[in-house]
């Protein structure tokens, strides 16, 4: 695997990471009720907690997106 092959795999991985950050916080904002009303029949949680819970994902899978693709990836352009 070259250096330009893994630098590709970088950048289209940061690229689709950051899209499905972007599609949840869609979701989420246009169907936060509904969401809402098909957790909680499962688990016993309030409004605060969902959104919580909703925002904490977003924020861990937006920092490992960072450091763990578009870091590699900006090093490896600098250094190229």
């Amino acid at each position: 695997m070259t250096i330009e092959l893994l630098r590709s795999i970088l950048g289209w991985a940061t690229v689709i990471n950051l899209s499905v950050i972007l599609v949840w916080f869609v979701v989420f904002t246009l169907y936060h009720d509904a969401l809402y009303r098909l957790h909680s029949k499962w688990f016993k949680i309030s409004h605060e907690r969902f959104d919580s819970i909703h925002y904490a994902g977003m924020a861990f899978y937006k920092i490992g997106t960072y450091l763990l693709n578009l870091a590699p990836f900006l090093a490896m352009t600098f250094v190229a």
